[in-house]
């Protein structure tokens, strides 16, 4: 999964240093994951939305609106669901964590976005 750096990942939890790396990496995965799931996006919907060089559904299925439309709501998941796993690793409430996900992927979970 690719629509967010480790880069991007440090700079939005405004970390400076290397030393957790890893942590972020693997709670950056699992943000992803979490938030692909809740989405409830199917193998080939990701793909298409995971691969940002593709500007187009060769399916014809989404239009290039639609498509950049998933791609900045999955964007803005998997950062609040990072956010939300590095600051509560100890004590995360997942079942809140899970509700407030599936109000942000909303539009993704009953169809395509609205503009």
């Amino acid at each position: 999964m690719a629509l967010i750096t480790l880069a991007e990942a440090k700079n939005y939890l405004r970390i400076d240093t290397n030393d957790d790396d890893d942590l972020v990496q693997s709670l950056l995965n699992a943000a992803e994951h979490l938030a692909v799931d809740v989405s409830r996006l199917s193998e080939t919907e990701w793909a298409l939305l995971d691969d940002t060089t593709q500007t187009t559904d060769p399916d014809g299925n989404l239009s290039d609106t639609e498509i950049s439309a998933f791609r900045a709501i999955l964007k803005a998941a998997f950062f609040y669901t990072l956010g939300y796993l590095y600051e509560h690793r100890e004590e995360a409430d997942h079942h809140a964590l899970a509700m407030t996900l599936r109000s942000i992927l909303f539009s993704i979970r009953e169809g395509r976005p609205r503009s």
